[in-house]
């Protein structure tokens, strides 16, 4: 008896049998689109935390790569970091293949997990691209 044939077929998920139900299937769809679904963000999206900058700059070079653009966000301190990833994937590793396109700042009102009161925050957003 072969590994094959000893190996028995697994039930199908009901996620799975609604989406061959509807219109697309699984097949029709973007991977992007999947991982939207999964994670409840865009896939070329990278926020920008406490990690190394380096870490940050692989993955968006990655995202580049494989899109074309990727969007490098961060709030509060991480700001300058985020600005560093932009530039290191600019000017070091991009070797002037890509250039940023837009820049937004805006100022986003969080609640407070200390007090519970309402704080302004700080946010970017650097839209690179080729």
């Amino acid at each position: 008896m072969s590994a094959k044939s000893s190996m028995k077929r697994q039930p199908r998920a009901k996620d799975e049998e609604k989406a061959d139900e509807g219109s697309e299937t699984h097949s029709e769809m973007r991977e992007e689109t999947r991982s939207e679904m999964r994670t409840g963000m865009p896939t070329n999206h990278i926020y920008v935390g406490k990690k190394p900058v380096m870490n940050y700059a692989m993955s968006a070079l990655i995202q580049l790569s494989q899109m074309g653009e990727v969007v490098i966000k961060a709030r509060g301190l991480a700001i300058s970091h985020a600005v560093d990833v932009a530039e290191i994937v600019t000017k070091r590793l991009g070797n002037g293949t890509f250039t940023v396109k837009n820049i937004n700042i805006t100022t986003e009102q969080v609640k407070s997990t200390e007090t519970g009161e309402m704080r302004n925050v700080s946010s970017i957003e650097i839209l690179v691209g080729k």
